[in-house]
């Protein structure tokens, strides 16, 4: 839903202008006809964060097998795209391309380099799931927060490679901040927050590991959703287990037997073996189970996924398909697809012209000529003009300080502006199944409420500019809805 020029016909556009620019310099013109493919590319997620945040971990619970982590150098990315089937393939620099020895497992694969990968720059696994038809997933290299770095090659590249970006972090903490910061310079960085998902991702740890943890760990993730250090930097916060979501997705029947002979033994008794994992695989149980089960469950759940999947188990939770579904909800995982669904996905289109405008900011400081000056002013221009980032300013304005309006106003407009998905039913809030004329008659209802906010003296000027752009969408909405039924 656009309003006027659609944004990625503005941005392919301002590729093009920038190619006829830079025509006589081969290896820029490259490198936007690159940005121009990847216009019609699957939406490309980097998952990013400091050493131990749990990267390849989100990775694979996104997919939802265990194909992460590459056995691979230190500062090599690791693309997952979907393909017809398991596919490995290094990109050595200078080299030829070569494949890699895939050796599939129970419920993913595992890749081997078979040689020193220093010289390595990117490995690209292709593997056949629903998950990855819509998206590439990039599993980077840790970044280093602090003041020391203030943008680390790392983050750079995620910077010019990725559309969007999963920040994982134990507890966001001012270091992460930081990095994140590093990454708003120039015009696109600071039109608006929109391409970046914090996650607190190992939710688990939360709490000191008590079985209320996760809901600590959710509590956390809101406080830090209403700080606006934090939305400045991000569109959403996010607390997820993924230890958990991909045990929950990953469940077997042996794990279920497994948990439900731990279920037997009293609450107190199992929690005095889950304090250390070596208590755990080496104590005496009162109840039969194998060192090789224990240690299968330790290695896919983790001692606080022992203990909660043990107690869900004692709660009824007792078949492997209800156990699953109890671990994914607990865990965040859901949450996180859905947002990355609502936050991503629905705004594929603005995310990848974001990531062309970047890229054409980037060229022209890095490389400045005759004319760049003027196509500069038209990258702030489409960031000015576009109706999207709009969109997208005013959800973190209304997720600030609601801009005055009663929390039902601010709800609404914030519906209306896509915050909960930008489908017209759910703009509307209306049922999926709603005819056109109901949709019509809800968009025009909602664009005459909003056009007397929109003009009404005694409201403060940041609400009446919001109002604006509540009834500059209604507008988007009737056009489409008017240009579907002709």
């Amino acid at each position: 839903m656009t309003v006027g020029l659609r944004l990625d016909e503005a941005a392919w556009g301002l590729l093009h202008q920038a190619i006829e620019l830079y025509h006589d310099n081969p290896r820029v013109v490259r490198q936007l006809r690159h940005q121009v493919a990847r216009l019609e590319q699957p939406l490309r997620i980097a998952v990013v964060g400091p050493w131990r945040s749990g990267k390849s971990t989100v990775v694979n619970a996104l997919m939802g097998e265990e194909v992460a982590p590459v056995e691979r150098a230190e500062d090599v990315f690791t693309w997952y795209e979907d393909g017809p089937a398991p596919r490995a393939t290094a990109y050595p620099v200078g080299q030829p391309p070569q494949d890699l020895a895939v050796v599939k497992s129970a419920n993913g694969l595992r890749v081997d380099l078979g040689w020193g990968a220093g010289d390595v720059r990117d490995i690209v696994v292709r593997w056949p799931t629903r998950a990855l038809r819509q998206v590439t997933l990039i599993d980077t290299p840790a970044v280093a927060g602090g003041a020391e770095q203030d943008r680390s090659p790392v983050l750079e590249r995620v910077l010019t490679d990725a559309d969007a970006v999963l920040y994982l972090t134990r507890d966001g903490r001012d270091s992460d901040l930081r990095v994140l910061e590093a990454g708003h310079d120039g015009a696109v960085g600071q039109s608006a927050p929109v391409h970046v998902i914090m996650v607190l991702s190992r939710a688990d740890e939360t709490g000191g590991g008590r079985i209320d943890g996760l809901l600590t760990a959710r509590q956390l993730a809101r406080r830090h959703y209403r700080d606006p250090r934090v939305s400045a930097l991000s569109v959403n916060v996010v607390a997820c287990s993924a230890m958990i979501g991909l045990a929950g997705r990953t469940l077997g029947e042996s794990d279920v037997a497994a948990l439900a002979a731990l279920a037997q033994m009293p609450r107190p008794d199992l929690d005095a073996h889950l304090i250390s994992a070596d208590r755990f695989l080496r104590g005496e149980l009162p109840v039969r189970l194998e060192a090789e089960a224990r240690a299968a469950l330790l290695g896919r759940l983790g001692l606080f996924g022992v203990r909660l999947a043990a107690t869900l188990v004692r709660s009824g939770f007792d078949s492997r398909v209800t156990l699953s579904a109890e671990l994914i909800r607990r865990s965040g995982l859901t949450e996180l697809r859905e947002s990355i669904t609502r936050c991503f996905l629905d705004r594929r289109d603005a995310l990848k012209a974001r990531a062309a405008l970047a890229a054409v900011e980037a060229l022209v400081r890095a490389e400045p000529t005759r004319g760049s000056a003027e196509l500069a002013g038209a990258v702030e221009q489409i960031l000015t003009g576009a109706h999207e980032f709009r969109e997208l300013r005013l959800l973190v304005a209304l997720r600030n300080t609601r801009l005055g309006f009663d929390a039902e106003l601010a709800a609404e407009a914030q519906r209306l502006v896509g915050g909960d998905g930008v489908g017209l039913a759910a703009r509307l809030g209306v049922e999926h199944e709603a005819t056109a004329q109901r949709l019509w008659e809800a968009a025009s209802d909602a664009q005459w409420r909003w056009r007397d906010r929109a003009e009404d003296p005694l409201l403060s000027l940041a609400q009446r500019r919001g109002a604006q752009v509540v009834v500059r969408s209604c507008e988007g909405m009737i056009a489409e809805l008017a240009a579907g039924g002709r």
